[in-house]
């Protein structure tokens, strides 16, 4: 355990101890990390082929068990204390930050886990809220403190689905399982490749030969919820283009029609038939399908520069095709695109507010840093006070330490 996370951990062991009420010993701290997707943007809902990484920034949830069936939460990120019966999880209002918790009450619940204990914790994120999937960390943090307080084992694979239900059945966001994948399965150093068809998964270590490497988060100082976005609309374009393109091939459509559930030939048949804007999304995925395969490829020879390129080609794309993004997002990656030192850089996460993350040299921390802040806060100063650069490195995934 590094310094600064060692710190965290014992000053939120502390603070949880004396909201519950319990000694200090009693008090255990869930670990979820922030995570990024270098290959596989926006096509995980539609059964697409993604990589990831964990970071090693994290949400810790430091808590204790409570008999009494009710949970109680501070958090440091949010204000007020929230509190709900594990019995009575579905009245907690869905504007409120405890939702999430309530979720994940629910999502334990609904799968038949007997969840009788609640709990009394501290919850405290270390990066800005957006683009880093810190809505499936803290689901994670949840659901992995319920099952200890419960005494509940759990599979990686079952929480998968468990935080997939909590972000799908209870908040309404229509994603997939690139999100909880990769901060419930990352190791350090590697790079995880996940097909969400088939949820078959590996972990691809870096070779001896890579460069090394870190990474670069760019917060554009904006956050929303993305189901306040364009990203469930996004979804609904991309399975329209699914249903047609199979329509036009003669082929029957699914109830639930994907994308991936289009044979690549189809889509190279059909391409040109397709209306604005489906012809964008689709386009989109068929090409960022195929630069993650390249980028699989790319990572397991060491080729951190052709990973890097695979990477800004998906962020233009994400631009160009799939029609994401905001000004200020724009103008990180651009920034980024263009600065020395960073191998290739994209949108995190669902990309129309929150950060801009990137591969990048150690050492050219700071010319990165001088290229941002030189352009980032004249072109945008609404935003000159709360943007943020935060430079990071790769982690494991979701623990209870």
């Amino acid at each position: 355990m590094s310094g600064a996370l060692g710190e965290r951990v014992e000053r939120l062991t502390l603070e949880a101890a004396d909201f519950a009420g319990v000694y200090p010993g009693d008090v255990r701290v869930a670990r979820a990390p922030y995570r990024i997707c270098p290959l596989g943007a926006h096509v995980d809902h539609q059964l697409g082929r993604v990589t990831g990484m964990a970071l090693d920034r994290c949400l810790l949830l430091a808590f204790a068990p409570t008999d009494d069936g009710t949970v109680r939460l501070r958090s440091h990120d949010f204000d007020g204390l929230v509190g709900f019966p594990v019995s009575d999880a579905r009245s907690v209002p869905q504007d409120r930050w405890p939702r999430y918790a309530a979720g994940a009450v629910l999502a334990l619940r609904d799968a038949g886990l007997p969840v009788r204990c609640g709990l009394a914790g501290i919850v405290e994120g270390d990066l800005p809220i957006g683009g880093l999937s810190s809505s499936a960390a803290v689901s994670v943090a949840y659901l992995l403190a319920l099952e200890a307080a419960n005494d509940l084992a759990v599979s990686p694979s079952q929480n998968i689905r468990l935080e997939q239900y909590v972000e799908n059945v209870h908040i309404g966001l229509n994603n997939g399982i690139l999100d909880q994948s990769v901060i419930l399965l990352s190791q350090r150093e590697h790079l995880l490749f996940l097909d969400c068809l088939d949820e078959s998964w590996g972990l691809i270590e870096a070779p001896g030969a890579m460069p090394a490497f870190g990474i670069v988060v760019a917060y554009s100082g904006l956050s929303a919820s993305l189901t306040a976005t364009g990203y469930n609309q996004r979804v609904a374009e991309c399975r329209a283009a699914a249903e047609e393109l199979l329509r036009l091939a003669g082929l029957a459509v699914p109830g639930d029609p994907r994308l991936r559930h289009v044979p690549p030939e189809v889509y190279e048949a059909h391409a040109g038939e397709l209306p604005e804007p489906l012809a964008k999304r689709a386009r989109h995925f068929f090409t960022e399908n195929a630069r993650v395969l390249a980028g699989r490829e790319a990572w397991a020879a060491g080729d951190l520069a052709g990973f890097g390129k695979l990477i800004t080609q998906s962020g233009q794309s994400s631009i160009d095709q799939y029609e994401c993004g905001c000004p200020e997002l724009v103008t990180l990656y651009e920034t980024l695109r263009d600065a020395e030192g960073v191998y290739g850089a994209r949108f995190s996460g669902g990309g129309f507010r929150g950060s801009c993350i990137g591969l990048v040299a150690p050492g050219s921390e700071e010319s990165i840093a001088e290229a941002v802040n030189k352009v980032f806060p004249e072109k945008h100063p609404h935003v000159a006070d709360t943007y943020e650069l935060h430079f990071c490195g790769s982690a494991d995934g979701a623990e209870v330490l």
